[in-house]
């Protein structure tokens, strides 16, 4: 077979003679030819080194030629169909390999069960090698190619994502482009004072630059991490740290590390990883007199790293984690003609759900819900209720003081409520990064927990727990209304709680979000099977929304998407449409029997979960209940 043997700064790749029209490298010429001009562009803008555009290059080429028979096919297909990951069939699940299975065999072993929740999208949280106690949850990685050996070998990383493709199940995993560990091979190299290696990140030896930056860089962990520099006393030199002090940031003005950070990138998917998450990618690049956030230089980067995805490996999505209001994420998504990101977090979304949970009111939802569907239809969000993180209260607080709703003054109430001390709240929970002089806080807990099953089991009132299970599902049953994919946390489909054994580990007792991350109750799983369990009915009701969505052509991401008014408050009413049929799901936040004051006039609707036939007028919603009520017109 023929090899590359050399590729020209300006793009041009000359190959063998041997075998030169194999389809491979046919293959790979082509992809090339598509993006070498604007690749080669950006490059030149950003960092004018046609000698390190050349081995970029080059490294692609070889980690193309080292990709899997298996993978390239995988590759192929969904190249072929580009809009493969935007149709109604897509379920992801988030867990903690540790937590869910012990390691990586140990989750392999229960890909029966992750096939049984209808789950096809498998999103591993941090895995690679990182240092416990400097960890901050896997997100400070010390070694790229490495995964964390209590949890296995990059050959059982292998051998997963290759029983997860059997199975059809796309596999995601946290790729940390901002920061590595202090741990890391470079940053030990840079601490010992080795120029090249300073140069990867940022190093002062006097406070005057860091206090510039300072000066208009805004604190991520003000209580717990304040200010962006870490001072190192063995060195006599300050280090950016936007994150935490072991968090050392990269210096993406060097293209030294631009082009190692994509040949670990490409070292990841080669493994089998079909969706990198981009980890704190507003961030990573940095310029004085800025926030260091969303700068236009970021764009550039991912543009290329999606060139270079389409390139070697077309088949790996890329999905941004960007902590924004949707209408600001958009750039993230680049342009038709230069696209970026594949998919992004709907964060706001998700902390606005909670806010209509403690409010009972659903006009900021349904003006947030609005927003998101009048964008195109090729934007495509994840959608959650909770992830591995803390819910931050980023509301549109503009909206809110239209209503007499003050950010401070309800932040707090939000994160009373959920402690369960206002609000008739039977949620139970933490809170997370509490700062008294701002009054600012996120909160912490389980799906469970916040919907009253945790409350309603300690006090074993039956009814109470009817009702949390009740509310649960509706707030499921909405979450899978919304454009995009729906996400579930590991643990959520069957109504596992807080787990408060973390105050006892000492690595854990500081932080507050382990507990909504403990360990998988396989003891609880196994009730799923058992009628009348807290598990068996919460389990199986989540079962038949996930059917009913993967069976509905309406529920495509592409489909037309709209709210309705109700008239009620607390009811919130999404529509869908696509090729001739329409689904209406109406939510009820309240505890109360409520009437969604809709007045279509198509005919007699359907109710998907009960099989009555209504009118879609003036319908009846049971107190912390739903609604998914469908007409066809063909």
């Amino acid at each position: 077979m023929g090899r590359v043997n050399m590729v020209q700064p300006d793009g041009t790749i000359h190959v063998g003679l041997l075998r030169t029209k194999e389809k491979k490298e046919e293959t790979w010429q082509r992809r090339f030819r598509r993006h070498a001009d604007e690749l080669r562009w950006l490059y030149m803008e950003l960092y004018g080194n046609d000698s390190m555009f050349a081995e970029l290059c080059e490294g692609m080429w070889q980690f193309y030629n080292e990709r899997r028979k298996t993978l390239r096919q995988r590759d192929a297909v969904r190249e072929a169909d580009p809009g493969w990951y935007r149709q109604n069939d897509m379920l992801g699940m988030q867990l903690y390999i540790d937590n869910f299975a012990g390691n990586m065999k140990g989750v392999e072993a229960r890909l029966d069960y992750i096939e049984k929740c209808n789950v096809n999208y498998l999103h591993l949280m941090p895995f690679l090698d990182t240092v416990e106690g400097r960890s901050d949850g896997g997100y400070a990685v010390a070694d790229f190619r490495k995964v964390q050996p209590k949890l296995g070998s990059m050959d059982d990383l292998d051998d997963l994502t290759a029983a997860c493709h059997e199975r059809g199940i796309n596999v995601c995993m946290d790729f940390v482009m901002n920061h590595t560990s202090e741990d890391h091979e470079w940053a030990k190299r840079a601490r010992a004072g080795e120029g090249e290696y300073m140069s990867r990140y940022f190093f002062f030896d006097n406070p005057y630059i860091p206090m510039l930056y300072e000066k208009t860089v805004p604190q991520v962990f003000p209580t717990t991490a304040p200010g962006n520099f870490t001072w190192l006393p063995d060195m006599g030199h300050f280090v950016m740290t936007t994150f935490y002090p072991y968090q050392w940031d990269l210096n993406y003005k060097n293209p030294r590390v631009f082009n190692e950070m994509m040949y670990n990138f490409l070292y990841l998917t080669n493994r089998g990883i079909d969706i990198i998450r981009i980890d704190a990618v507003p961030y990573i690049w940095k310029e004085l007199n800025t926030q260091c956030r969303n700068l236009p230089r970021v764009h550039t980067i991912v543009r290329m790293m999606r060139m270079i995805s389409e390139i070697v490996c077309p088949g790996v999505l890329l999905l941004g984690e960007v902590v924004m209001e949707p209408e600001k994420v958009v750039p993230y998504f680049g342009t038709l003609e230069k696209p970026e990101c594949h998919m992004l977090y709907n964060v706001t979304t998700m902390a606005t759900t909670w806010h209509t949970v403690a409010t009972r009111d659903v006009k900021l939802l349904k003006k947030q819900l609005d927003t998101v569907n009048a964008l195109p239809k090729n934007y495509v969000f994840l959608n959650y209720l909770r992830c591995h993180d803390d819910i931050g209260w980023g509301l549109d607080y503009a909206a809110l003081r239209e209503d007499g709703m003050e950010e401070r003054a309800h932040k707090a109430y939000l994160n009373a409520y959920f402690q369960g001390y206002e609000g008739a709240s039977n949620s139970r929970g933490e809170l997370y990064n509490a700062d008294p002089v701002t009054g600012d806080a996120r909160f912490c807990a389980t799906t469970a927990s916040m919907c009253g099953i945790e409350k309603a089991g300690f006090e074993a009132d039956e009814a109470a727990m009817e009702r949390a299970i009740r509310f649960d599902v509706t707030l499921h049953a909405y979450m899978f209304m919304q454009s995009g994919i729906p996400i579930l946390y590991s643990g959520d489909e069957i109504g596992q709680v807080n787990d408060y054994t973390y105050r006892d580990d000492p690595v854990k007792a500081e932080d507050s979000r382990f507990i909504h991350r403990g360990r998988m109750r396989w003891d609880l799983a196994a009730n799923t099977e058992q009628p009348g369990t807290v598990e068996e009915r919460l389990f199986h009701s989540l079962d038949r929304l996930e059917k009913i969505r993967r069976g509905e052509k309406a529920f495509v991401s592409y489909a037309d998407a709209w709210t309705l008014d109700t008239w009620d408050s607390a009811v919130l009413a999404i529509g869908w449409y696509y090729d001739d049929e329409k689904i209406i799901g109406l939510f009820n936040f309240s505890g109360d029997d409520r009437t969604a004051w809709i007045n279509e006039q198509d005919g007699l609707y359907t109710d998907l979960i009960s099989g009555e036939r209504l009118k879609a007028s003036g319908v009846g919603v049971p107190a912390y209940g739903f609604r998914y009520l469908k007409i066809s017109f063909s």
